[in-house]
């Protein structure tokens, strides 16, 4: 009798493990131990110093692997992608798990050594106002490589894999950010359940940050404002909320909170939970707030759209006074604050539970162990055949 083979995955394109830093680490932390327990060998790559070998939280199990790379904004992702997948070629898992497109250039490295991959495309970075023309040349070009490289993709939102259809002439698997429900969590001191409101975002004027400032700046008059975030490297943003905060004495800037309960209570209790992302497929804080039953009002886009449902948030325009009127309404509706409250918890539960999405890359994983290499083979004849 053979013996029984321990598929192997190497994950790559995050900070490490378990990191804190975004989206892509959040998952991350979330999938291998899940992984692990469904009896596969995972190595995760990351970046030196980006995690705490003492966190209690880590999975000793894990494998967690450091290469070097270039520290800069420009550099990092492809230099650190470029060292972690000449470490994982060396030694050829079953199958590997990309995150960002901008690793799309060393895909065919691993396709050279028979090595299935899949990756996650996350939203349309080139779109993003935050990165350079080069940036967005260089996420353009990488989407490009992966939609001809790699053996699938993992969409977070079906209207980006719409998006990669019309543009790559490819789809991909859907799988969405998890989220779960936290336990009643204390109100913030100083403030009262759902009498404020809150924002959650990286200051980038894509996440409608300055209109928000705007409509706050009124709504301070009257009401508490909650603002969590920053642009990570100062700004005019940054200032803009420091003189506000300086200014006004209702409105409240955070900065960056590290600790997850704080955060998920801020949620919890908010009144009014304002989400302006305008591009990108399913938003990480999004969803973990549906999942904290915070009222929500959304930036009306096709993506706050698809995560929200029919019920679970109101939806605004993206000018100040369109902003400000309908977090006024619903900070001052405390019946439609629980309705909000109640169906964000409900869809949360239903479409974006971490057990569901683990549970699905392990299908998708595992669908490529086993005859990879036939796979990667029949797709390549299919190609050269278009």
């Amino acid at each position: 009798m053979a013996p029984h083979h321990t598929p192997a995955v190497a994950i790559i394109g995050t900070r490490g493990y378990p990191s804190y830093y975004g989206g892509f680490e959040t998952a991350v932390r979330k999938l291998s131990p899940y992984l692990v327990d469904q009896g596969w060998d995972v190595t995760v790559y990351g970046r030196p110093g980006a995690t705490d070998p003492a966190d209690p939280d880590r999975d000793p199990r894990v494998h967690a692997r450091t290469t070097w790379g270039i520290d800069s904004k420009a550099a990092s992702t492809l230099s650190y992608g470029l060292t972690s997948t000449l470490d994982a070629a060396r030694r050829k898992p079953d199958v590997a798990l990309i995150m960002n497109v901008a690793n799309g250039f060393w895909l065919p490295l691993l396709r050279a050594r028979g090595i299935p991959t899949v990756v996650n495309v996350d939203g349309l970075e080139w779109e993003r106002e935050k990165w350079s023309a080069l940036g967005k040349a260089v996420f353009r070009a990488g989407a490009r490589v992966t939609a001809r490289w790699s053996s699938e993709r993992v969409v977070d939102a079906r209207t980006i894999g719409d998006a990669w259809q019309t543009k790559f002439g490819v789809g991909g698997t859907f799988i969405p950010y998890g989220a779960d429900v936290p336990p009643a969590l204390p109100v913030e001191p100083g403030f009262t359940h759902r009498g404020y409101a809150l924002v959650v975002a990286r200051f980038v004027p894509e996440n409608t940050v300055g209109p928000f400032f705007d409509a706050a700046a009124r709504l301070a008059a009257t009401h508490d404002v909650i603002v969590v975030g920053s642009s990570g490297y100062g700004g005019d943003l940054d200032h803009r909320a420091a003189k506000l905060a300086e200014q006004l004495p209702r409105f409240h800037w955070f900065g960056h909170v590290h600790d997850d309960n704080r955060l998920h209570a801020l949620w919890q209790h908010a009144g009014a939970y304002f989400h302006g992302h305008s591009v990108g497929g399913t938003n990480p804080a999004l969803v973990q707030a549906m999942a904290a039953g915070a009222p929500i009002v959304a930036r009306d886009t096709v993506h706050s759209r698809e995560v929200l449902g029919a019920d679970a948030g109101e939806f605004t325009g993206p000018a100040p006074d369109q902003i400000e009127a309908t977090l006024r309404r619903l900070l001052d509706s405390p019946e439609r604050q629980e309705q909000l409250s109640r169906a964000a918890v409900r869809r949360a539960r239903e479409a974006y539970s971490w057990e569901s999405v683990n549970a699905a890359y392990e299908r998708l994983l595992r669908s490529y162990v086993g005859g990879a290499d036939d796979r990667i083979r029949d797709r390549a004849a299919q190609e050269q055949d278009r």
